[in-house]
């Protein structure tokens, strides 16, 4: 008896829903009353004809197509109602139905929503106009369907004047979960943003970058993909082609269809507030409808395989939409899974780490050639899109680096072979010091070693060149501030002092063997010893204090060089710097003039000769090194000037001392006083006479007359004048050294200077 009410039911709705539409009720594809009535729109057919009428009539016409699947639908929302009435779920209360067949057509569906809209007990059936529907009735109470995207968001407009909830079961359009634009719309399937998130997750999972995509000429399936293009780029998969295809109505399983319209049907029980709060269970799983409306179902993710000749659908995993993962239940499917990424689908091999991918504007962006990372970049994941940059101050990097890699700090080490060479030849002439030092006080009262000004003078110009050897050992090493500060110092100071002694030498031999007597008296007012050597010496003071004061100089770190950093002395102001060293070279410059004014002494005492080579030598050394310092860079900077240190260091102390002391140790003969004053007298008396004969042409060319002098024997008056010129040069030499000389000798008869 069930089987022929089910058989007679069917056969009123096929034969109603494929005629034309004459009165309202011709219009329903299957009723019954109750208390609350539920709407239906459900597609039994595929599409609805065109009228040939011309002009064409504003009426709903035949229905083609016969769709069984969705047939059932209805039956399983007949039977779902029928169950929840025979139960005691609403005690009382009888439910009941009106579904209409939508042709898969919008225009069939917005009149069958223009139905519902109309007064609930109304012989008339018309849709009231209101300002407030709160104490309005409608026909229905809440409305099932569509299943199509686009038919929804058209009668959800329409059911929004009134607030009917309305509950799809296969809509699926992003766009309709917009509350402000669908606030009553409710639907037991996800969103296509969750379905097209679940695919564009499997293919990254996959690592798959190259795909296709099919779609369905529909609103459906055009926001499907414009959604899936969206992620997919966003997870840097390009889509190598799009194939879109004519929209139809997919087959599902019966069970499948009949437990989504149940969980519909269930629903519907309930107004729309209750339905967006309501959390029901079905098979062990909970469901409710999030803030926008859609149901937490998820997706099942299937695989089609063929299998000799057949193709079969097995299931894989689950996508948990809440926490977008996929849920895999034994592990042969996990094995299925894994197996995904053994799938080639990329248009271009990885890049691996210390690559970048390079790309033009013809490519694809999937498609790329990999580049190795050029110096002092790197990337350290596969597919970069380009290589991250190191910190160029503390970092560098080879080309196709992986990593950066900290820039070594160098300096001038102590174990580096040219500061070992430096240091040795530092030492040896502080050795050398020590030795003449040693010769110097042993030889006391010795005639070359008086006619060097004295032991204290060679002393203090011995100390210099000792201090300006050690200063050499501040040039080397990890530099502080302190030895930044101290090597220029000590250099500058103790270097400025031995000039200045020697100065004062310079014009000690000038002042002895001058017989100009306009020179002679200029430079006995200039000869002042112990005042020229502190103004000098004062001065090179100040310079170097104001330079500390101001601009001293610090250390530094120099990162220009790709893979290292040079640790240096930054001598703070320029200015100030070459301000020292040109105070330096002005008194080297005086003190060779002088010393060039004397080169043609006695053999014994040609001192000023060897004073000379030695500011020529320092003179060569800081010429050269000026060009050298302007392009020397790196840790050797401080080597080049060590090195011209050293130069003029030997070059003074082996002009000043080294002769005296060959003459010392293996010229004894000569460093007598008798053999000295031998010397001297042979000088004085050639330049007494160069002089008297330059005086003699001279009166001679003024007057043309020889004198004679009666007490001499008629020898001429030069002959006179050229003694007496003798006699004071020996008082002077005497005046001199009169302290150290032998009280046996007469005063106007000197030994030494």
């Amino acid at each position: 008896m069930a089987l022929l009410i089910v058989l007679i039911t069917c056969f009123v709705i096929i034969l109603a829903t494929s005629q034309p539409c004459q009165t309202p009720d011709d219009f329903v594809a299957a009723t019954s009353p109750g208390h609350i009535m539920i709407g239906g729109l459900i597609a039994i057919h595929e599409k609805m004809l065109s009228s040939e009428d011309y002009p064409r009539l504003p009426e709903i016409q035949k229905c083609v197509g016969f769709e069984i699947s969705n047939f059932i639908q209805i039956l399983a929302m007949i039977h779902s109602i029928e169950m929840i009435n025979n139960s005691t779920l609403l005690s009382g209360v009888k439910l009941g139905y009106e579904i209409y067949d939508t042709c898969t057509e919008v225009t069939v569906a917005m009149a069958a929503a223009l139905r519902f809209l109309s007064k609930f007990n109304c012989s008339r059936e018309t849709v009231e106009f209101k300002c407030d529907y709160a104490s309005y009735t409608p026909r229905v109470k809440a409305v099932i369907g569509a299943g199509y995207s686009e038919i929804s968001m058209a009668v959800s407009r329409i059911l929004n004047l009134q607030l009917m909830p309305q509950v799809s079961y296969e809509s699926t359009a992003e766009i309709l979960s917009d509350k402000i634009r669908f606030p009553s719309f409710l639907r037991t399937v996800p969103s296509d943003f969750y379905q097209t998130k679940a695919m564009a997750h499997l293919i990254q999972k996959s690592g798959w970058n190259w795909i296709g995509i099919i779609t369905t000429d529909d609103d459906y399936g055009r926001l499907a993909l414009s959604t899936f293009a969206i992620q997919t780029l966003a997870n840097n998969v390009c889509i190598a082609f799009k194939e879109v295809l004519p929209a139809f109505l997919s087959d599902n399983t019966i069970e499948i269809r009949i437990n989504q319209t149940l969980e519909k049907i269930i629903a519907e029980a309930h107004l729309l507030d209750a339905l967006k709060n309501v959390t029901f269970t079905d098979g062990g799983k909970s469901f409710h409808f999030d803030a926008h409306g859609d149901m937490n179902t998820g997706y099942d993710v299937v695989l089609w395989k063929e299998i000799n000749g057949h193709m079969t659908i097995t299931k894989m995993a689950q996508y948990d939409l809440k926490h977008d993962v996929f849920i895999v239940t034994d592990q042969e499917t996990k094995n299925e899974f894994r197996n995904l990424k053994q799938i080639p689908s990329k248009c271009s091999k990885e890049c691996s780490p210390g690559q970048m991918k390079k790309t033009t504007r013809s490519q694809h962006i999937c498609c790329y050639e990999c580049v190795n990372c050029p110096e002092n970049h790197y990337s350290n994941h596969t597919d970069m899109d380009h290589c991250l940059l190191c910190n160029n101050e503390t970092h560098w990097a080879p080309a196709k680096s992986t990593t950066c890699f900290e820039k070594e700090v160098e300096y001038l080490n102590w174990n580096d072979s040219l500061a070992i060479l430096l240091l040795a030849l530092s030492l040896l002439g502080i050795m050398f010091v020590l030795a003449i030092g040693i010769i110097f006080t042993r030889n006391l009262n010795t005639p070359v070693v008086k006619s060097c000004g004295g032991l204290m003078v060679c002393y203090v110009i011995l100390l210099c060149h000792f201090l300006n050897f050690a200063s050499t050992g501040f040039f080397i090493g990890e530099p502080q501030d302190f030895t930044c500060k101290t090597r220029q110092t000590l250099f500058g100071v103790s270097f400025t002092l031995c000039i200045s002694c020697i100065l004062t030498k310079s014009l000690k031999i000038l002042l002895a063997f001058s017989f100009d007597p306009k020179l002679q008296n200029f430079l006995k007012c200039l000869y002042k010893p112990i005042p020229i050597i502190f103004t000098c010496t004062g001065i090179q003071v100040v310079i170097c204090t104001l330079w500390l004061i101001f601009a001293g100089p610090a250390v530094e770190e120099n990162v220009s060089l790709p893979r290292v950093i040079i640790l240096e002395c930054e001598e703070g102001s320029i200015l100030a710097f070459g301000t020292m060293l040109g105070y330096i070279a002005i008194l080297a410059f005086v003190c060779f003039i002088f010393a060039f004014k004397g080169r043609k002494l006695p053999e014994n005492y040609n001192e000023a000769k060897f004073i000379t080579f030695g500011m020529l030598i320092y003179f060569i050394a800081w010429i050269t090194f000026i060009p050298v310092y302007a392009t020397t860079f790196g840790k050797y900077l401080p080597a080049a000037e060590i090195i011209v240190i050293l130069i003029s260091n030997y070059g003074i102390l082996c002009c000043t001392f080294f002769p005296k002391c060959y003459v010392i140790l293996c010229k004894q003969d000569t460093n007598t006083k008798s053999a000295f004053l031998k010397t001297i007298y042979s000088y004085s008396s050639h330049s007494a006479d160069s002089l008297a004969m330059s005086h003699v042409s001279l009166d001679s060319t003024n007057s043309n007359i020889t004198m004679t002098n009666p007490s001499s024997g008629g020898k001429p008056a030069a002959w006179q004048k050229s003694k007496d010129l003798r006699a004071q040069a020996f008082a002077h030499i005497g005046k001199e050294n009169a302290t150290r000389a032998p009280k046996t000798w007469p005063r106007k008869r000197i030994s030494s200077i």
